[in-house]
């Protein structure tokens, strides 16, 4: 059986950072990383991006050596990547702390409204309705991401924590500021308009959940396969006959919905700025699928169905 050599190059500089000697060729990147690590400690393998051109994309952690097109000296290229930080870590601080914001300005703590609103209640019933919703959405999220969820990518860079919580945090408390202030007025059309859009909301949060799990029940736990997602027996995962990212479809419509009850512009800023982001991953999703997947079902669009 023959044996790789295997240089690994800084992709900027192009200096010479390691040589690993008879590496077998069945080996894959992750375990190049791995020895790649030993003699660098400081770049463990979550940091590491390891490629076949200083520009190019990084090579998948399960890539195997024989499989690439090197030679028996095969020459890779390093990028650092930064600190890392696990996906559940940044999910769980960027969930919990629009929970706890929101609750805040709920109670009406004091500091935020005038002294004499410290701590008292609204009147509005729809206010109460709201921070049931509000905390109902991100206890859920919480949930999925130590129950449901399966990531294919274990970390994220560091500074991204920072870029999501402002996103999420500051949106929290700039919705739940005018929400819970003591000069909200209910929506202009009341008890009727509040109904519809709890329906809309409470749906689109169990389609939202029904998606997650049929998602999760594609990859095998410690796995990274990814198969085409198809419709269960479950009625709201029917949806994937039309669209490839359901769950920002239903994700969408929850906020719509809180939108509606509330009828508050911030709200609805957040709602429009989260579905240009979403359409922005679904599009790039859709076309991995696309990409990966040759009988990719052709009616399906994005996120929106025939539309987006």
């Amino acid at each position: 059986m023959k044996h790789y050599e295997v240089e690994i190059l800084d992709a900027k500089t192009k200096d010479k950072l390691c040589f690993l000697d008879k590496v077998e060729p069945n080996a894959t990147i992750g375990e190049i990383k791995s020895m790649f690590h030993k003699s660098h400690p400081q770049w463990y393998p979550a940091r590491q991006s390891i490629r076949l051109d200083p520009k190019g994309k990084s090579l998948k952690d399960e890539d195997v050596l024989q499989h690439l097109p090197v030679g028996t000296t095969a020459t890779f290229y390093f990028r650092d990547l930064g600190a890392q930080i696990s996906w559940v870590t940044v999910f769980l601080t960027e969930y919990t702390g629009p929970l706890v914001i929101y609750l805040m300005f709920y109670f009406r703590v004091p500091f935020i409204y005038a002294p004499k609103y410290d701590f008292t209640t609204s009147k509005h019933w729809v206010v109460h309705l709201a921070c049931m919703c509000h905390s109902f959405h991100y206890c859920k999220r919480l949930l999925e991401t130590l129950f449901v969820h399966r990531f294919s990518h274990g970390t994220m860079p560091l500074r991204n924590i920072f870029k999501n919580c402002t996103y999420y945090w500051g949106f929290a408390a700039w919705m739940a500021y005018y929400i819970n202030h003591p000069l909200y007025t209910p929506p202009i059309y009341g008890e009727q308009q509040i109904r519809l859009a709890l329906i809309i909301f409470l749906f689109c949060q169990i389609g939202n959940f029904s998606i997650h799990i049929a998602l999760r029940n594609l990859r095998p736990p410690g796995s990274k396969t990814r198969k085409i997602p198809y419709p269960t027996k479950n009625p709201f995962t029917w949806i994937f006959l039309l669209v490839s990212c359901p769950n920002y479809t239903y994700e969408l419509g929850s906020w719509l919905g809180f939108t509606l009850m509330t009828q508050c512009l911030p709200v609805a800023f957040f709602t429009l700025v989260g579905f240009i982001q979403m359409t922005v991953w679904a599009k790039g999703k859709h076309r991995s699928y696309l990409k990966e997947f040759r009988d990719y079902p052709p009616l399906r669009s994005p996120i929106l169905p025939f539309i987006l």
